[in-house]
């Protein structure tokens, strides 16, 4: 219910925050979490009061134990999906992670059970097409260094 100052049939997106970091030969890191099918890229859903990149900063510290810098926004996408709502995602750029970070790699909160670097072309054997639009449009934002709108993950 709303109360009377405040407007109905607003949106109230969720926001979640991601990270793309990557290897030498340009593969992003994919994350495998434990609770379910698939891979995702490190990251998750913003707490109350908390910014889209701070969140991304803990997620990554939370989840594989690192806290690497976080750089510009590569991508922010409106993705709302059936039975989930209004979604608003973000995804910063990692940069290169050195070999000395990769080998600090720790499942800290216990939801992540594997990594590995995929290239941008093998994305779809490895995530949901909507997550792999979504990612190959932030590395195209990176290679151009300008950041993207998108929905559903595609450029506008």
């Amino acid at each position: 219910m709303t109360s009377p100052s405040e407007p109905t049939g607003i949106s109230r997106p969720r926001v979640a925050s991601g990270v793309l970091f990557f290897d030498e030969a340009g593969k992003v890191l994919l994350v495998k979490p434990g609770y379910k099918d698939g891979w995702e890229i490190p990251g998750g859903f913003v707490e109350a009061g908390e910014s889209p990149r701070a969140a991304c900063v803990r997620e990554v510290r939370e989840e594989l134990g690192l806290s690497p810098a976080v750089g510009e926004h590569l991508v922010v996408d409106w993705a709302p999906a059936a039975g989930e709502g209004d979604k608003l995602l973000f995804i910063f750029d990692g940069g290169v992670l050195p070999e000395r970070d990769r080998a600090e790699i720790r499942f800290v909160d216990g939801e992540l059970t594997d990594w590995r670097f995929v290239a941008v072309t093998d994305l779809d054997a490895h995530v949901p097409d909507r997550l792999a639009r979504r990612i190959r449009t932030a590395a195209a934002a990176r290679q151009r260094a300008s950041a993207a709108y998108a929905e559903h993950g595609v450029e506008r």
